[in-house]
């Protein structure tokens, strides 16, 4: 056990090396700099002084970033992170890992800068501070944002957004306990409040979007904008069709003029997520990622099947997605290929009952429990 003569002591021997570090690192001699800092450091973490390293660690992390070899300062930043994640020093390790990710950026690793931003992210959420959740979102949307521009982890990075605006918007616990809840109330058949909970899920999707040019910059990441506004419009429209398709199973027709409103409003929005997706799509020419194929599919499934649900034959699903693909024979190839296209030529050719069938052996993801207890009420009507 340290006595006080003896912590005394060792905080003026950290002092001692603290200033030898700062007169190195002002004669531009970094790399001893740091040893003598470490060592301070050491002494702090001895005596469990943790605030002191919150400065020190960060001095650290400055002299370190002035390196002319990226790849040696990479590599001291990650020593030092090993030492305050170990003692779960979540705000000096989010601070560090910030550095991380700014140096690793400069070198085009987009990969290493998406980790330690995401990776600071989580320390930052770790915190359960007020002050930290903002900052925390912000850098779980930087992340998501540098991810998109690597191969391997693209897709990963549109999701990261997302979750950074739903975060940012406050509802990203909440949607997934109401989404069970809302499935709860179907499976009961209380098919009125399940279409209630399914439209307040939209009502905050719309809500993020109506946000969108407040959190990403358009000019800065006009791919991530799209995608994302492509995205939430998707979800508001896909929510709001799950209404409309509760109320329709209630067979209660004081509900029908909802449904048309619902679904009206549903087509127009399903129309914009095409044409916004498309216009990525086409931009892209080759390597289309396979999940955004999926997806404006998708779109266009539920145009055709809101089309004929509300009996409102505004357009021809699929003409309005090719429309302007032709040029890119790769691209319409790939949008043939999907099981939701097929799926919608059977359903403008024969209808909607007939196609319900189809729809059941389709996964859905999250939405297949769901789907698979309402066409199971459809099935009966």
């Amino acid at each position: 056990m340290i006595n006080n003569y003896d912590r005394e002591q060792k905080e003026i021997e950290a002092i001692q090396l603290i200033d030898k570090a700062e007169d190195l690192a002002d004669s531009g001699n970094g790399e001893e700099a740091i040893k003598f800092y470490e060592q301070a450091a050491q002494i702090y973490l001895d005596l469990g002084s943790y605030l002191e390293l919150d400065d020190l660690y960060i001095r650290i992390a400055e002299i370190i970033s002035r390196f002319k070899h990226n790849i040696h300062a990479v590599n001291r930043l990650k020593l030092i992170l090993r030492k305050t994640e170990e003692l779960k020093l979540n705000e000096i390790s989010a601070k560090l890992l910030i550095q991380l990710g700014n140096i690793s950026y400069k070198m085009n690793d987009w990969e290493t800068a998406g980790e330690s931003w995401e990776r600071a992210s989580e320390h930052l959420q770790e915190e359960d501070s007020e002050e930290f959740k903002n900052v925390s979102s912000l850098f779980l949307l930087k992340a998501g944002q540098v991810f998109e521009k690597s191969h391997s982890k693209k897709k990963y990075g549109k999701r990261l957004i997302l979750k950074a605006v739903m975060k940012m918007n406050e509802f990203d616990e909440l949607y997934e306990l109401e989404e069970k809840r809302a499935h709860n109330l179907l499976v009961m058949e209380e098919f009125g409040a399940a279409a209630n909970k399914f439209y307040d899920i939209a009502t905050y999707f719309r809500k993020s979007l109506k946000n969108l040019g407040e959190i990403i910059d358009e000019e800065k990441s006009k791919d991530s904008m799209l995608n994302a506004k492509a995205r939430f419009i998707h979800f508001v429209a896909e929510y709001q069709t799950v209404a409309a398709l509760c109320l329709t199973v209630s067979k209660d027709r004081a509900y029908n003029e909802k449904i048309k409103e619902l679904g009206v409003d549903s087509i127009k929005l399903f129309k914009e997520s095409i044409n916004l997706l498309k216009t990525y799509l086409i931009s892209k020419k080759t390597d289309f990622d396979k999940e955004d194929i999926m997806r404006i599919t998708f779109d266009t499934m539920l145009l055709s099947f809101l089309q004929k649900l509300i009996n409102f034959q505004e357009i021809n699903s699929i003409e309005f997605l090719l429309k302007d693909c032709e040029k890119n024979k790769l691209l319409v190839k790939a949008l043939k290929q999907t099981p939701y296209l097929k799926i919608t030529k059977k359903i403008d050719k024969i209808g909607l009952q007939e196609t319900l069938v189809d729809l059941l052996k389709v996964n859905l993801g999250h939405f297949e429990e769901i789907k698979n207890t309402l066409i199971s009420n459809f099935l009966e009507t």
